[in-house]
């Protein structure tokens, strides 16, 4: 098969800064500027990084496993590209930890299926195994406990790529596709991410290709005994769903094994129907990694060609999902993109910096956003919202399948602000909007990410769901959110779906105060969400249980004045609001504390002394740390706009508050 054919000015075509990139290293000031010097310094940043279009977007950084897949995808594709080949290694080379592994993110220790995934992307590459790099990896990924000790998704490439039997992956019936929507088990309680993910999967599991690399670039060495190691361990108690699931997933695989097949045909037609379906004119499938990865496979197994439009489009919009270093020498694959996200947020923080309403920037910004709602296309959520006409908008360029209520929330907030010359438009578009938004609330009160009602929990017992995020539930953070933009149109306070989600507010509230963050780390996100949200609709900031979250954000104020929360108190919860201080979660725990009424305390004073010391002079901040979330305890995200946009929202917010002007 002949490889693809690109234009390298496909992967330059949305480029942002790279993860390589160093923080600012221009003069450094020798005084802390003052308030409105800082603010300003943070407005011109910010204006400085739109891009001419008229959006705002930087790196959504993750961990190496999204880039090293992309070699194996190469591979098992016939894809030919040295150049493109060689940044990659020089990526993976530049973040290896000098224990030699690689890490699930920023200050954690290495990871196996990272670490396997990057060896052996290398070792593909032709790196050679005796390079002292490869060495040092080899004998961290031992410690690690090796191959038996990664991930699903890492044994199912090793089962493509010829490493180990298909055997050892658990069973992904494509039959699944035939369950009736009506169903406890079907792809529609399944998160989105995970649906679009599923289904190319139960085509690629199907057909089981291998494609076997060449004996020398072969991981035997790390599978000294074979993959007879590789193997699900049951719960030590008897009568488990996780047990139960085991024993179910023996006996599919062996009725697997029967050659007679009668639906097989029909569920692989069903499958490839429904992935072209949701394939977007740019190409996209999902707007994520996996599903842009996992989709272009399904339809070579089920006979695509390289020369087809579906893959042709396909392998365009992973181009777009390229981050180059300046020096073009290194080159990322990110997860998703986020311009919706960031230029929502970049806007508002300005709005609330004191910028006019009818700035030009955010006007062009704002109009962008207009350009990308989503108003003829009818996605999952439809399965479950059938009588609402669609009127998001999605996190990504190009996803108009799955729009978001956080994201319409962050951006309906804008629209709300922003001065247009057509205003009866920007109403139309506002209204429609509004009606999704509201529509898409779950039966609890709460607001999940892309679905309502998913919640299905036994989903998560699968033995293919070890990433524990089979699931969309409501949210404290995202129900927050959409709380903080009813209040500010005042005349929803009394409308019953506040109500329910002021409900399910209280209910969700932790024993020490804080609430949990769903999609960023961790509970000062999701404490910040929901106190602003209670602020917005009018609640009484002097209540208890507020006066309770308060004194928990306090009491985990760091010495230096700024506050931190590791990824890791989603596994740990004794070790929530503790981490290293960051720009990004020291905004968070002001604008948190400005809500509760508390702009005067010594506590929100030291927090914003410790901004002003750690802005740079270009109006920056740095911060190596990842505050946001993919799938609590399994994937991270550091959003490099994060550490910007926030930081100048606080500092506007408690101008503003000091003013006597709440601007939340």
């Amino acid at each position: 098969m002949k490889p693809i054919n690109y234009s390298r000015e496909m992967a330059h075509k949305h480029r942002v800064p790279s993860v390589l990139s160093l923080p600012y290293s221009g003069p450094v000031s020798e005084t802390v500027p003052d308030l409105e010097e800082a603010v300003e310094r943070a407005q011109n940043f910010i204006l400085s990084q739109q891009n001419q279009e008229g959006y705002w977007v930087s790196e959504l950084e993750s961990n190496v496993s999204v880039t090293s897949e992309l070699i194996f995808f190469m591979h098992l594709m016939d894809i030919e590209d040295p150049e493109l080949t060689q940044q990659i290694v020089n990526y993976l080379f530049k973040l290896q930890q000098e224990d030699g592994g690689w890490t699930l993110f920023y200050g954690n220790p290495s990871h196996a299926s990272f670490s396997v995934e990057a060896y052996f992307a290398l070792k593909m590459a032709g790196v050679s195994p005796e390079r002292p790099e490869m060495v040092r990896a080899r004998e961290c990924i031992e410690r690690l406990g090796g191959v038996p000790k990664c991930r699903v998704f890492t044994w199912i490439f090793l089962a493509m790529l010829g490493q180990i039997s298909w055997d050892r992956i658990p069973a992904i019936p494509v039959e699944a596709m035939l369950l009736p929507k009506g169903s406890y088990f079907n792809i529609y309680e399944m998160s989105s991410w995970s649906r679009s993910t599923v289904v190319p999967l139960l085509i690629v599991a199907a057909f089981k290709p291998v494609k076997p690399v060449a004996p020398e670039l072969a991981i035997s060495e790390l599978l000294p005994e074979g993959d007879a190691s590789l193997k699900f361990e049951k719960s030590k108690e008897t009568f488990t769903w996780r047990n139960f699931f085991l024993c179910l997933n023996g006996a599919v695989k062996l009725v697997g094994k029967c050659p007679w097949k009668p639906f097989r045909r029909f569920a692989l037609n069903k499958a490839l129907r429904w992935l072209l379906e949701h394939q977007e004119p740019e190409g996209d499938f999902g707007g994520i990694q996996p599903p842009m990865i996992y989709s272009p496979l399904a339809l070579k197994a089920m006979g695509y060609k390289n020369t087809d439009p579906e893959i042709v489009k396909s392998w365009e919009a992973i181009l777009r999902f390229l981050v180059v270093s300046e020096d073009e020498k290194d080159i990322v694959f990110q997860a998703c993109v986020s311009p919706m996200w960031d230029t929502a947020i970049s806007c508002n923080a300005l709005l609330d910096s004191g910028l006019p309403v009818d700035h030009p920037q955010i006007v062009k910004g704002t109009e962008w956003l207009l350009t990308k709602q989503v108003t003829s296309t009818a996605g999952d959520w439809r399965v479950k919202n059938p009588n609402t006409p669609p009127g998001g908008w999605a996190f990504e360029f190009f996803n108009q399948l799955y729009p978001d209520c956080d994201d319409t929330a962050e951006i309906l907030m804008l629209l709300n602000r922003v001065k247009f010359p057509d205003e009866e438009k920007i109403k139309y578009e506002f209204d429609r909007a509004l009606v999704w938004l509201l529509s898409m609330q779950s039966s609890n009160g709460g607001w999940g990410a892309f679905d309502q009602d998913n919640d299905n929990r036994l989903m998560n017992e699968i033995p293919f769901a070890d990433h524990g995020a089979m699931l969309d539930p409501p949210t404290a953070d995202v129900t927050g959110r959409i709380l903080w933009f009813m209040g500010r149109l005042g005349g929803y306070l009394d409308h019953p779906r506040v109500k329910h989600a002021f409900e399910f507010l209280r209910s969700e509230q932790e024993h020490d105060g804080c609430w949990f963050g769903r999609w960023g780390v961790n509970y000062i996100y999701g404490t910040w969400l929901v106190l602003s949200g209670l602020r917005s609709i009018g609640e009484d900031m002097g209540q208890a249980y507020i006066r309770r979250a308060v004194t928990w954000l306090k009491t985990h104020q760091n010495e230096d004045g700024g506050w931190g929360e590791t990824c890791l108190s989603y596994e740990q919860p004794e070790l929530r609001g503790q981490g290293n201080s960051t720009a990004s979660q020291t905004a968070w725990a002001l604008m948190g504390l400005i809500a509760a009424k508390e702009e005067s305390s010594e506590e929100v004073q030291r927090g914003i002394d410790y901004l002003l010391k750690k802005q740079d002079p270009d109006g920056s901040w740095w911060e190596d740390e990842f505050t946001g979330t993919g799938f609590p305890q399994h994937f991270y995200l550091k959003y490099h706009m994060y550490r910007q946009f926030f930081p100048l929202m606080a500092l506007a917010r408690y101008k503003k508050s000091l003013e006597g002007e709440y601007c939340g």
